[in-house]
């Protein structure tokens, strides 16, 4: 069952970071575009799921995760620059990445089903399955 969502309304303040607008949801929560005022700078709000917040297990997993992405540098990983909790809603504050979400990403590289049974990946590509050889005269 999903968690519920929190739905931070723009220009809520967890600390020196202002919140902006939603930038997608998952199973841990809700991740957000927000303005850090001391620094400021545009940055990525990753917030706890209120029902997994009270969670003592998933809140340790929360924790662990911030605790290994701050220890990884990789121009792959964003950085983690913050955690916090702000009236019991805890979270993380990383380096926010421009571009496409990764849903959008993996949408446009799917696999849809070509002419004659063949898959093909978005770009015309041969994937799997279908003829391997042209049909004709020997």
């Amino acid at each position: 069952m999903p968690s519920p969502l929190l739905t931070i309304p723009a220009k809520t303040r967890f600390g020196p970071y202002e919140i902006g607008v939603s930038l997608g949801a998952g199973g841990m929560g809700e991740v957000y575009r927000a303005r850090d005022t001391r620094l400021d700078r545009d940055v990525a709000i990753k917030v706890l799921a209120s029902s997994l917040a009270q969670n003592a297990q998933f809140k340790l997993r929360f924790e662990r995760e911030a605790k290994t992405i701050s220890q990884l540098n990789h121009p792959h990983i964003c950085t983690l620059h913050d955690l916090g909790e702000e009236n019991g809603i805890s979270f993380l504050v990383m380096e926010l990445v421009n571009g496409e979400s990764l849903a959008d990403v993996i949408s446009a590289r799917s696999v849809v089903a070509g002419r004659r049974g063949e898959v093909r990946r978005a770009g015309g590509r041969r994937a799997v399955g279908g003829p391997s050889r042209r049909r004709g005269p020997s």
